[in-house]
């Protein structure tokens, strides 16, 4: 998943950014409305965790105007924890809510919450055919198999799982799977492409490479 974080506390930044990498999450930190502004003008997001508070503005208005545009699902990350501003950020279109300090542990989850309901389903489970795909436990389950993931490799399987059938180009992956500033090339899906393909090749799922195109899942094969 890629997310955008708008937060001008850099030690916080930091520390959500660090603790979302080690699920193999994709993180951009943005420490102002602009600089937020600046990458939704350029990269596609599965959620945005913003905060209120912010040297050029309100997060709140922020969020209004995202709204009228974007679809993407916003937590709004505040110190303030009145209900009134709950409610205010609710009604202004925020997914949920969360109160400084908080429990990394519990900023994972609340993403993964919204994201499930965003997508209508009340599991984090992914039916791949036969098999049963669990991203948050990082399992792969088919039949009496079961086969352990390893960070980046789980997100590449669920940005896959997320999209069957349909041919992502390199490219595509590298924006799901890194952050902008993040040194990679292209040879590096191919690396990890590559290795997911070994580990789930008797497991009942299929990485096809599409020549000129890009690489394509499918399932139950």
């Amino acid at each position: 998943m890629r997310y955008l974080l708008v937060e001008d506390n850099l030690e916080l930044a930091e520390a959500v950014v660090s603790r979302l990498a080690l699920d193999g999450h994709a993180v951009d930190h943005a420490a102002s409305l602009a600089a937020a502004e600046d990458w939704l003008a350029t990269t596609e997001y599965d959620l945005i965790l913003l905060d209120v508070m912010l040297p050029d503005g309100d997060g709140r208005d922020f969020l209004i105007r995202s709204r009228a545009r974007l679809e993407v699902p916003v937590i709004v990350l505040t110190a303030r924890s009145q209900v009134s501003d709950r409610v205010v950020a609710l009604d202004h279109g925020a997914d949920d809510y969360l109160t400084k300090p908080f429990d990394f542990a519990e900023l994972e989850a609340r993403c993964r919450a919204v994201l499930r309901r965003r997508r209508g389903s009340a599991r984090n489970e992914i039916a791949l055919g036969n098999c049963i795909f669990d991203p948050v436990a990082g399992t792969l389950h088919c039949g009496p198999k079961t086969l352990e993931l390893r960070s980046r490799e789980i997100r590449l399987l669920e940005v896959f799982a997320r999209h069957p059938g349909q041919i992502l180009s390199k490219a595509q992956l590298m924006d799901r799977l890194f952050s902008h500033d993040a040194e990679v090339t292209e040879n590096a899906i191919e690396v990890y492409v590559g290795r997911l393909r070994r580990r789930i090749g008797d497991m009942g799922v299929r990485i096809d490479t599409v020549r000129g195109l890009g690489y394509r899942m499918e399932a139950g094969v």
